[in-house]
């Protein structure tokens, strides 16, 4: 008997009659023979709301009963989607964090999962009962509800699926698959039929909304068997997540992702000497603020030199104060910053046996006039840092330049 998780985000369960419909595709699964449990999401814009009631209340706020509102969301769709599926004939029953439980680390508001006690799940799961499971939230610590940022109701569901052993866990959300880029942009971009798990975390962490990065990892570091499917046409074929070693055709390029929110900080004239970027980064890391891609100038006279980094856009304000703050230990002469860039990021696992790559890449950029401020690149990606004016050119052909309209 299989043992699957399926996951419901956000559209999928945007109202009664989206709900009646998801449990109709989890009747589906156990009336072909499966053991299932599903993990929801709350209803489209209702952690905006909860989070935005939070902000007008205090801007200043505990992040525990930050946490205590937010997972509220998740709470009322489990409840929900476990009365349809009683109304249809389905043995159900909900789950919230803390009664599976879902142990997590004391960092409210973007909790790690630390550890999930499979048993009671197994148990009514053997039972034949479908576990209903509030997505997004579990349990810290001090015995208080804790969330784990947003998109982490795909966390939740592929951590489930791992604790649980299940043989598959499927995404359902608004789109019927990963692309090869954003369609909205590249309208002839293909669906890709299978990726391998690197190539998905890439394009997670670079830009595409698909799935959440921490989903990735986990489903990565614990194989779990993962496809991402549409709500709407779940019969469509999505797109499977595995090992580099079950895809036999290896292009060089996978997929284009980009990312708008971007924010580039220069330090102008800093002291060309060790020890000066750990005056820097120290501070930023003390301050939570994730520092993505860095470029330092080669130094005319030996002495002064700039450095540029990027950092979110939501983060910007965080890192200038940091930065103002240890603006003795560094030396700087100014600071600047600019907010309208992109990042730009080629990816695929087929780089590390294909030449040339990053070349065409640039060239193709040169042919169409767009700058690049700054490079960064892996083993499987390059990404470009240029004016975000350009990032739907740049992103069409790019497309154009792999051939990955074509399959």
């Amino acid at each position: 008997m299989a043992k699957i998780v399926m996951k419901f985000g956000g559209t999928s369960v945007a109202d009664l009659d989206r709900i009646r419909h998801v449990a109709g595709l989890v009747k589906r699964e156990v009336e072909r023979g499966a053991q299932v449990a599903v993990v929801v999401s709350a209803m489209a814009g209702e952690t905006n709301k909860l989070i935005a009631w939070t902000r007008d209340l205090a801007p200043l706020h505990d992040a525990r009963e930050y946490d205590v509102v937010v997972a509220a969301g998740e709470q009322v769709t489990a409840g929900l989607l476990a009365v349809a599926l009683s109304a249809s004939g389905i043995g159900a029953r909900s789950w919230l964090g803390w009664q599976i439980p879902i142990r997590t680390s004391g960092m409210h508001g973007s909790a790690r999962i630390e550890q999930i006690d499979p048993a009671l799940l197994n148990e009514r799961l053997s039972q034949g009962q479908v576990a209903v499971i509030a997505g997004f939230q579990g349990v810290a610590s001090d015995n208080r509800i804790s969330t784990l940022g947003r998109g982490g109701s795909d966390t939740s569901a592929v951590a489930v699926a791992a604790a649980i052993q299940a043989d598959r866990c499927d995404i359902y959300t608004d789109v019927d698959g990963v692309y090869t880029t954003d369609p909205r942009i590249v309208p002839r971009a293909r669906r890709l039929s299978r990726i391998a798990y690197e190539e998905m975390l890439e394009m997670a962490s670079l830009g595409a909304k698909v799935l959440q990065t921490r989903s990735v990892e986990i489903a990565m570091l614990y194989r779990v068997p993962l496809r991402v499917l549409s709500t709407f046409e779940p019969d469509g074929g999505g797109t499977l997540l595995c090992d580099e070693e079950d895809i036999v055709e290896k292009k060089p390029v996978t997929g284009i992702a980009y990312s708008r929110d971007e924010a580039k900080i220069t330090l102008h004239r800093i002291p060309d000497k060790p020890g000066v970027a750990a005056a820097i980064f120290g501070p930023l890391a003390d301050a939570g603020v994730n520092v993505d891609m860095i470029v330092q100038n080669v130094s005319e006279d030996g002495k002064k030199t700039d450095l540029t980094f990027t950092v979110s856009r939501s983060e910007l304000h965080r890192a200038l104060e940091a930065i103002e703050r240890a603006a003795p230990a560094i030396g700087y002469r100014d600071v600047t910053h600019d907010v309208s860039v992109a990042k730009v990021s080629i990816i695929g696992i087929g780089m590390r046996t294909h030449s040339g790559v990053a070349q065409m890449m640039f060239r193709t950029f040169a042919e169409k006039g767009i700058n690049i401020e700054v490079i960064s690149t892996s083993e499987i990606k390059v990404s470009v840092l240029i004016a975000e004016e350009y990032v739907e050119l740049a992103v069409r052909a790019l497309h154009a330049a792999y051939e990955l309209d074509t399959a």
